[in-house]
Order: structure tokens, then C-alpha cells, then sequence
């Protein structure tokens, strides 16, 4: 039976052109637009898996506006023989819950559902560069009730009617096999997207795009767009810093120049301020009663994870925020937490000691390791007998996974990457009430410019938050809760993906997250293989300091770091004593990993890059130069004010 290979994609306009509105909301309309980066990979993985399968039919949908027609065709002129656009005006303003039904149910009207007699795999971007959400490809697999990976480096087929994926976890990889039907959706650090071709481009611009409305697949218009969407944008905020201005290091050389960095340092100038509480506008509100609609949902649930048989520490800090909403929104709302693995009762007390109230056990020899499909079915089972208002959970690569495809179980949306949550209320001008109690969650967005409010009125609300944002709650010694034991009713098929191995080593997420300094190599620092950085860092360990190298993005997918060393937007936000910038230009999704450091210094031979817009001390220079210096300073017991870790 023949393949069929059918890759979705999204056209995004480029962030450095988007505008604000009037109305507090993001304006598109006169941005250039390009086919997502992430997209880009996931249709050269479709590509390379046409390799294998010679006969492969290759598909491209997408959803939006018929000005998504240029991407289409680009895709065509790349190799792909098919082209389906979902637009209608109906559809305007749907959030991801509501685009992830649209799009499943255009490949159901297509033929290919769960049951389909031939084989057939969806590929997509990890996430869209005007969203950041990662939730549509789960929410897609979901609603077509498929398996799924989401974070996949590289993908290939078995020749047995199965995927073989790598997929990218904290700390290390995961392979795993999936059998056809599938969905996966791809990492940037694949192979690169191949440029379309002469013949390619002559076929693209003769093919004929089939355009699909929504009554045209049997659509019901309940769920999607604005009206239909179980969250909604409540507003947009521009991102400004609120570091002090960078003081730059004065010397004739590189000598010199460390001299100044010891010296600006040790009369600790530059102090990053705390951020101060603004004082809320009290609005005016209109006479409108105030109106419940939790419908008896209440306590918040969140999610423990587990790595080498221990919690994660985003895992922890989820607790922080939870305790926070639990106080605003009092009359004893308590926090449970889902504890699910192989022989993991003893973390419970870990959980007691950082704040949660209870504790919801359920072991399982097949659990050991984290997968969606039995996991997803044991969140949505706990829920229903729960009945929580809040669901939270990291965003880690399992937690960005896990979430949306629960929220499409129980018609929640939910809000990705939070870096606030808070207790709020809505006005309600079309229904003339103010809902309250709602939970605000604010993620950033469009390249981290902005700062999004969404609101979530189907509960339990949903919203996963970025790790290293919130602190690990300080820990009561001998804290204990209620320890429950929940049975799941789980089936054979929830179990039919397989890991085939994991690599996860002690480095990458735990220590980055634990390190007192961090020394972050970027594109300036490739020319030595990062080896200055590692060997700054192996100094600072020498002298008992917490120290981590970590790197940006363009190094990881050049391949001179691994995954888990990635600092940004799309890897891990760190919040170390000290941040070292090296070689690194400033990009906004990389500072989007490392703003929240006590300080940052940066060093760069490009006096006006962008990174020392967001440092406290600045070094103008050669890296070769400066790196062995501070080697040698650090060698003589200059440890940048911090204390050894103590044992």
C-alpha cells in the first residue's frame, strides 16, 4: 500500500514587522510573510522520507487566508505533489484548540483518519514563530486519535509499516517507534530545507490549489473562531528591559580590559534593581453582576515529572505559582499534584515538603517512562473524577506534548510557555457580566516582543509555564499530605508506541537550571569548538563554583552543542547568579532564556551588538583574547564575588 505523506504548514508574518493596534492586539496585515521556520524542516523530513518510499504520495495543507497561497506553492516547487487550503472567514480568531479540530477534521473530509486501510504520516513544525504554542500538532494528533512525537530531530521509516523517531528530551534523546498512522512534529535542527527548483517552480505555478471551506468538510462552527475558541487573547503589552544601562569595560588590552571587569564588579555596580509591583488602574467597572462560571471545578492539579526516577525541578517550581493561585483564590483551594511512573511512592514526600496538599499515585511497571497516549488518558480520567479549575503543568518537551492533547480531551484550551499566573476577572460586555474568578496566564510571544493575557473559560483552565521561571518553593522538612493511589483503566493500544532507548545523561537540564554561573558560547565561538568556554567553565568548577557551559541556538544546530545545552526561547530559561555572554549577539528569543540572571556579562567583538542592551558588564573584544584571560584570572582565585558551593 502506498504512503502517504502530508506535512502542514503555516505562513507567519515576520515579528520586526508586526505592529500593535488600538486595540491592544497584534496587527499582521502589513507584515511580510514566510513559511515558518519549523515548517521548512518538517517539509524536508517529508522529502527525505519520499527517499525510502519512491511512491510516496506528498501532500501540503494549511489553514488561513488565501494569501497562504504563495507558501503552498512553494512547498510544490520543493517536491510535493498536493496542495489543500482550509480558509474561511469563520475561522477567524480561533485559538490553537479550535485550528487543531479545523485542521483535523479537513484531513478526515481528505480520507485519512485512524482507520484508514493505508498508511499515512502527518508531519509538522514544532511551533510557529507568531505563537509559540507547540499545541497544534498534539491537538491534531489528538482529535485524530493517532499517535504522536512532538520534538523530532529526525525521522525515518522502518520499512514495517512504523516511524522510527529521535526525539529531543531534556538532559538528552529519546528514540522511539510509532506505528502508521502518525504525527510528528519537527525541530529546526534537522535537516536543513532544500531550495526549490527550476522544475519545480514551472509545476508550482501551474498546479491548482484545492481551497476548502468550512462547510465544505462538514464543519460545525460551535468550536472555532473567536466566538468558538475556548480561550481568547485578552490583550498585548510590549516587552521593554528593565536592566540598567550596560557599563563597558575601558582598556587598551585584553589585560586591561578583564582589569576593568574586576574592578566594575567588585564595587558591585550595575545592580539589576527588583522589579517593582505596578500599581494597578483601577478601571472603572460596568454595572454588571459578577458571575461564576466554574460550575462546581475547583483545587488546581498539577504534574509531576519524572527523570532518572526523580522529579524535575520545573516539576518543583510549578508549585510556586500553584500556591499563589490557591491564595488568591482561598476558601481552602487546595493543590494536588499527579505523581505517575514505576516505583516512585518515596517522591511524594518531596512533593509535601515543597508545598503540595495531596498527592494522586499511580504506579505502573509500564510507566516508567514518559508516553503521551497512557498519560493523557490518566490525566483525563483523574480530571473527570477531580473535577479541578486549574490544570498546570511545565513546559518542558513532555509537558508541551502532554498538555494540549489533555485540553483537546476536555475542550480546554490552554495557554503555552507562562511566565505570569494570577487570579483575575473578565468583563463580559457581550453577555453583560464580569466573570470571576478566571485565571490570567502571560506568556510572551511574537518573538518575545510582546507579553500576551489569556483568559481560558472552559475548565479545567490549562496552562503550562516556562521552566526557570518561577522559584522552587522553600522546602518545609517533615511537610506531609494526603498520599492517594489512583487506578487508571488503561488499554493495549495507549501502549503502542515503544521507546527503544533513552539517553539521558545528569548534565543539561538539572545543572543548568542548579548552576551558579552559566558561560554561554554563541556563533562567535564556533571557530574553537566552544573549547574556551569549556575550559572557563572547568575553572570556575575547579574553585567549587556551581558552573554549567551552555550555548545558543545557531550552535546547536550548527552541531557543536546538543540540545540540552540551548539557552533561548526554544531551550531551556536559566536564571543563574551569573550569566557569561560570549560570542553571542543578542538575538531577542536568546535573551528571552537568560534575562532573569542577578547579572550578565558580555563579551563581543561587535560594539553595537544587541547583547549589551540587555548586560550589566560589557567587554568589546576578541574572545580568544579575553576567554584565556579570565582563564587565568579565575586560576588565581577570582571567582566574579561568588562563593564555593558548599557540599
Amino acid at each position: 500500500m502506498a504512503l502517504t505523506i502530508i506535512s502542514l504548514i503555516k505562513q507567519v508574518p515576520l515579528p520586526t514587522e508586526m505592529r500593535m493596534g488600538d486595540d491592544g492586539l497584534m496587527d499582521r496585515t502589513k507584515a511580510k510573510s514566510i513559511i515558518n521556520i519549523d515548517c521548512q524542516f518538517g517539509l524536508e523530513a517529508g522529502l527525505q522520507l519520499k527517499k525510502q518510499h519512491p511512491d510516496a504520495r506528498l501532500i501540503v495543507c494549511s489553514m488561513g487566508p488565501q494569501s497562504f497561497d504563495p507558501s503552498l506553492r512553494t512547498a510544490i516547487s520543493m517536491g510535493y505533489d498536493e496542495a489543500y487550503l482550509l480558509s474561511d472567514r469563520k475561522l477567524g480568531g480561533s485559538d490553537t484548540y479550535a485550528t487543531g479540530l479545523a485542521i483535523s477534521t479537513m484531513l478526515k473530509h481528505l480520507g485519512f483518519t485512524k482507520e484508514s486501510k493505508e498508511p499515512f504520516i502527518v508531519l509538522a513544525g514544532r511551533q510557529t514563530s507568531d505563537g509559540d504554542t507547540a499545541h497544534v500538532p498534539s491537538q491534531v494528533a489528538e482529535s485524530l486519535g493517532i499517535p504522536q512525537a512532538t520534538f523530532v530531530e529526525s525521522v525515518k521509516s522502518d520499512g514495517e509499516g512504523n516511524v522510527i523517531a529521535k526525539r529531543i528530551i531534556e538532559g538528552g534523546y529519546q528514540m522511539m517507534k510509532l506505528p502508521m498512522p502518525c504525527a510528528i512534529s519537527l525541530t529546526p535542527t534537522g535537516i536543513p530545507p532544500r531550495k526549490p527548483t527550476l522544475a519545480g517552480a514551472i509545476k508550482a505555478r501551474n498546479a491548482q490549489i484545492k481551497i476548502f471551506g468550512v462547510d465544505d468538510i462538514n464543519l460545525s462552527t460551535e468550536k472555532i473562531g473567536l466566538s468558538g475558541s475556548p480561550t481568547i487573547v485578552a490583550n498585548v503589552v510590549n516587552i521593554v528591559s528593565e536592566r540598567p544601562p550596560v557599563i563597558l569595560c575601558q582598556g587598551h588590552n585584553e589585560s586591561a580590559l578583564v582589569d576593568s571587569l574586576l574592578e566594575n564588579m567588585k564595587k558591585g555596580g550595575n545592580v539589576l534593581e527588583k522589579k517593582q509591583a505596578e500599581e494597578k488602574k483601577t478601571a472603572e467597572l460596568p454595572d454588571f453582576p459578577y458571575y461564576d462560571n466554574r460550575n462546581g471545578a475547583k483545587g488546581i492539579i498539577t504534574w509531576a515529572e519524572i527523570a532518572n526516577g526523580k522529579i524535575t525541578r520545573p516539576s518543583i517550581e510549578l508549585l510556586t505559582p500553584a500556591r499563589k493561585l490557591a491564595n488568591e483564590l482561598g476558601n481552602d483551594t487546595k493543590i494536588m499534584t499527579l505523581l505517575i511512573g514505576k516505583n516512585i511512592k518515596d517522591q511524594a514526600q518531596v512533593l509535601f515538603e515543597h508545598g503540595t496538599d495531596e498527592v494522586i499515585l499511580v504506579e505502573d511497571d509500564r510507566l516508567e517512562e514518559y508516553l503521551v497516549l497512557p498519560f493523557s488518558s490518566i490525566f483525563e480520567q483523574v480530571i473527570k473524577q477531580r473535577n479541578p479549575e486549574i490544570a498546570l503543568f511545565a513546559a518542558t518537551t513532555s509537558g508541551r506534548e502532554l498538555a494540549p492533547r489533555i485540553g483537546m480531551r476536555t475542550g480546554s484550551g490552554v495557554t503555552a510557555d507562562c511566565t505570569g499566573l494570577e487570579i483575575g476577572e473578565y468583563i463580559n460586555r457581550k453577555e453583560k457580566v464580569i466573570n470571576k474568578p478566571i485565571l490570567h496566564s502571560r506568556r510572551p510571544t511574537y518573538g518575545e516582543s510582546k507579553l500576551a493575557t489569556i483568559l481560558g473559560f472552559v475548565y479545567p483552565q490549562i496552562s503550562t509555564a516556562r521552566p526557570g521561571t518561577f522559584e522552587v518553593p522553600a522546602k518545609i522538612e517533615g511537610k506531609i499530605g494526603i498520599l492517594s493511589t489512583f487506578k487508571p483503566k488503561l488499554t493495549d493500544s495507549e501502549f503502542r508506541v515503544e521507546i527503544l532507548q533513552t539517553v539521558r545523561g545528569e548534565s543539561g537540564l538539572v545543572n543548568l537550571f542548579d548552576a551558579d554561573i552559566i558561560v554561554s558560547g554563541g556563533r562567535g565561538t564556533t571557530g574553537d569548538g566552544l573549547q574556551l568556554i569549556k575550559k572557563l567553565t572547568e575553572a570556575l568548577k575547579e574553585k567549587g563554583l556551581k558552573a554549567e557551559w551552555a550555548s545558543s541556538r545557531v550552535v546547536v544546530d550548527e552541531g557543536f552543542a546538543e540540545y540540552a545545552h540551548q539557552v533561548g526561547q526554544t531551550g531551556k530559561t536559566v536564571r543563574p547568579k551569573l550569566y557569561i555572554a560570549v560570542g553571542i549577539s543578542g538575538a531577542i528569543q536568546h535573551i528571552a532564556g537568560m534575562k532573569e540572571s542577578e547579572k550578565i556579562i558580555a563579551i563581543d567583538h561587535n560594539p553595537k551588538a544587541s547583547i549589551f542592551h540587555f548586560a550589566d558588564f560589557g567587554i568589546v573584544g576578541e574572545y580568544q583574547d579575553i576567554v584565556p584571560e579570565l582563564i587565568e584570572r579565575v586560576k588565581n582565585g577570582f571567582t566574579f564575588g561568588l562563593e564555593a558551593a558548599k557540599n
